[in-house]
């Protein structure tokens, strides 16, 4: 798998770096489809907005990470990332992020992003030997426990 240079360090490791790669190939792909962001901030405002951010306990491996301090237990409402609409955990930021959009010309394309690119972070924990765990942004948050070993 081709690893996106600008990211690597003496402490990243393969997973992180596969992981990586994943999410550098899915943002090329949103560019491509060019869907509309007005920086509103729905997205992160979950309970107002009807909908879960699901992520991969590989994915949380790489967010818990990088993010920044974020105060627990979390409310499942809205993200604690999200300030003044805008996301302070931008570059490790997990799949469902990078793909969602409230453009409404976009949302078929969004789901098949979506199942694309979640079957690649599957394959790769298959062929890692690392479980799959599959839960809601806020498990992994108040149980970073659960996420994949980096």
């Amino acid at each position: 798998m081709k690893h996106p240079e600008e990211h690597t360090t003496k402490s990243t490791s393969l997973l992180e770096l596969d992981v990586l790669a994943i999410y550098a190939d899915a943002d090329a792909e949103v560019r491509q489809a060019g869907p509309v962001c007005l920086s509103s901030g729905k997205c992160c405002r979950f309970k107002e907005y009807d909908h879960t951010l699901f992520i991969s306990s590989i994915e949380a491996a790489v967010l818990l990470k990088h993010a920044p301090a974020y105060e627990k237990p979390t409310d499942s409402g809205f993200c604690p990332f999200q300030k003044e609409n805008l996301c302070t955990a931008r570059e490790p930021r997990p799949l469902g992020c990078r793909i969602y959009f409230c453009d409404q010309g976009y949302q078929g394309k969004m789901l098949e992003l979506s199942e694309k690119f979640t079957r690649k972070l599957k394959d790769l924990a298959d062929e890692k030997q690392l479980p799959w765990h599959y839960a809601p942004l806020h498990h992994f948050l108040d149980h970073p426990e659960n996420a994949a070993p980096l």
